[in-house]
């Protein structure tokens, strides 16, 4: 017998109040945030937390430099301005990805050109880049998206012909591996965020990572005001060149540092959930876990859902057979939604271009007026239409709560024709 689905008045497969938010929160990390009242230090780049958190993170990915910052975006304009980017410049960025990434670029009055995703895993593809590539071109800026590593060979042998910096930002992936190398030691700068969401939560802050000495200290002068500030010597009060206020607080650092303490658990987590909850989505018609490269070890910052209205003999496209199962899990106490519903450069700020005022950095002097169409990048344009992310997957959580995943993608699936019939009322 089918059971009935709670929009029809069933009872709701995942009771309420089962689901636990993230980050899993401990008594260590409210002793850790609590010391910094009586440490004497609440700020600055040479406090003892952030000092700590850089080399701790910088041994965590094999990279040789870190900076605390305190924000992803603000990291990833770090990574952009390090790598030699001047205005009027353009700068390789996935057409699926946070606005941040592209945001990044325009901060530093530069050009975001974008390149489309690959269909499996989502992020940049290596064989649309050279197509992209101008005499402007001064960087590749891959995104490891829902902790899944970017293809990065092909992308280095690209980058490395024509003379132009691979740049990461890995805001999504922490502790995520591409051929069994961590991401933050692998491109010649990475940015990372540790926002209340991320693998690794501060509740806000962010890191920058490099192997470039050069490149460390060119960051730490626009973290900090365009100044060189040494720890232990008299401020000078001269700014060198365009800074920045990026620096993180003392309370966000020792938050991070607890947190880290138990990244890799809670990512091994992470991936057992999703592992099961893609072994047992190949047993359900119409639904598809997230395919994971030879190359790749995600984190799995979001589990990816597909939605195949066709193996279900649904006739409908794929957007609206989507957005009727989201409706009828939220019903069963399933979450489900997207942090982006269009292409990046179908934004407003693209199609209006509001950069450094109307029109600039592509209508200035030093720019180059390039053409921002949401078709352009139809890639993206399936995957958002054909695909979301299934909330709580991740501790505090447990594999209880999967196996209640599981039965409530059964339930919708076992009525779709219902299903169906409810989404056109």
């Amino acid at each position: 017998m089918v059971e009935q689905l709670a929009l029809n008045g069933g009872p709701r497969t995942v009771p309420e109040g089962t689901v636990l938010a993230w980050p899993p929160l401990t008594q260590q990390d409210r002793d850790a945030v609590l010391r910094v009242f009586d440490s004497g230090h609440l700020h600055g780049t040479a406090a003892p937390r952030a000092v700590e958190l850089q080399e701790k993170w910088a041994e965590y990915c094999g990279a040789k430099y870190c900076l605390v910052t305190n924000s992803g975006t603000s990291a990833c304009h770090m990574v952009v301005a390090v790598a030699g980017v001047e205005p009027g410049d353009e700068v390789l960025v996935p057409a699926f990805t946070f606005w941040s990434t592209a945001a990044a670029v325009l901060h530093h009055n530069a050009i975001p050109v974008f390149v489309d995703v690959d269909p499996k895993t989502y992020t940049m593809d290596p064989a649309l880049i050279e197509a992209k590539i101008t005499d402007r071109t001064k960087a590749i800026f891959p995104v490891d998206i829902h902790g899944m590593p970017c293809d990065m060979d092909p992308i280095f042998t690209i980058a490395r012909k024509h003379n132009i910096a691979v740049i990461s930002d890995c805001c999504q992936a922490h502790g995520a591996r591409h051929k069994g190398k961590t991401v933050g030691g692998i491109a010649d700068a990475t940015a990372f965020s540790c926002n209340r969401s991320k693998n690794l939560s501060g509740g806000e802050g962010g890191l920058f990572t490099t192997n470039d000495e050069g490149w460390s200290r060119h960051a730490a002068m626009l973290r900090e005001f365009g100044e060189v500030v040494v720890a232990g010597e008299e401020r000078e009060y001269n700014a060198y060149g365009l800074g920045w206020m990026y620096r993180n607080h003392e309370f966000v650092n020792a938050f991070i540092l607890s947190q880290l303490t138990r990244l890799d658990e809670y990512n091994a987590q992470r991936k057992e959930f999703a592992q099961y909850l893609t072994s047992e989505l190949e047993q359900i018609p119409g639904l598809s876990g997230p395919h994971t490269p030879d190359y790749a070890d995600p984190v799995y910052f979001s589990y990816v859902v597909e939605f195949r209205p066709d193996e279900v003999d649904v006739d409908v496209p794929v957007v609206d057979f989507r957005k009727a199962v989201q409706k009828t899990l939220a019903a069963e106490g399933m979450s489900m939604g997207q942090w982006q519903t269009m292409p990046v450069p179908g934004q407003s700020v693209f199609q209006e271009k509001k950069g450094y005022g109307k029109g600039c950095p592509w209508t200035c002097s030093f720019g180059r007026d390039v053409q921002y169409r949401a078709e352009d990048y139809p890639r993206t344009l399936e995957f958002l239409a054909s695909h979301s992310y299934l909330g709580g997957v991740h501790p505090p959580n447990d594999m209880r709560l999967m196996k209640l995943f599981v039965k409530g993608f059964h339930k919708v699936i076992d009525n779709i024709d219902r299903v169906m019939e409810l989404a056109r009322v």
